[in-house]
């Protein structure tokens, strides 16, 4: 088997043992995620935040995603209360961080970016930086992926008891 396939099915089995802890965690995380990333960039429409580019069709799913995913890698940094000595897990944080800092530029309004305005200019974000913002998306959720399969597959992994 492929080692690609066993971090899957790591991956799975990790989650196949989860308990309600984790999957509220993952569940309150993701709405987390959706509202501190999609409430400022306005793809989550509220009286604070405006756009002055309208939200694209694909800033949903890449929102929705993203949320996904940060729901999950945060709950493998919630202990299982009767779980014994583990290994550390395989990082992973940083791709995830990385990841949803991404998420924001990428369904962010490409003219409300104030580094970028300054940076391009106006006709600049719309011309070079918005057609970019598809491509960070993508590479927002390979990261989140990637960190969420590393720390999963790790989870599932043998825990290493404590000598006595």
């Amino acid at each position: 088997m492929s080692s690609s396939r066993r971090s899957l099915s790591r991956a799975g089995t990790a989650l196949r043992a989860w308990q309600t802890r984790q999957w509220t965690v993952a569940g309150v995380g993701a709405l987390a995620t959706a509202l501190v990333v999609g409430a400022p960039t306005a793809v989550v429409p509220n009286p604070l935040f405006g756009r002055s580019i309208p939200v694209q069709w694909w800033n949903y799913p890449a929102l929705a995603v993203t949320a996904l995913l940060a729901g999950i890698v945060l709950s493998t940094y919630v202990r299982r209360p009767a779980a014994p000595s583990q290994a550390p897990p395989e990082d992973g944080g940083r791709m995830g961080a990385i990841g949803g800092v991404l998420s924001f530029f990428a369904v962010g309004c490409p003219v409300c970016n104030k580094l970028v305005l300054v940076l391009l200019g106006a006709s600049g974000a719309l011309s070079y930086w918005a057609p970019l913002q598809p491509l960070l998306a993508v590479v927002s959720v390979v990261l989140l992926a990637e960190a969420a399969l590393r720390r999963l597959s790790s989870q599932a992994e043998c825990p290493v008891t404590a000598a006595t």
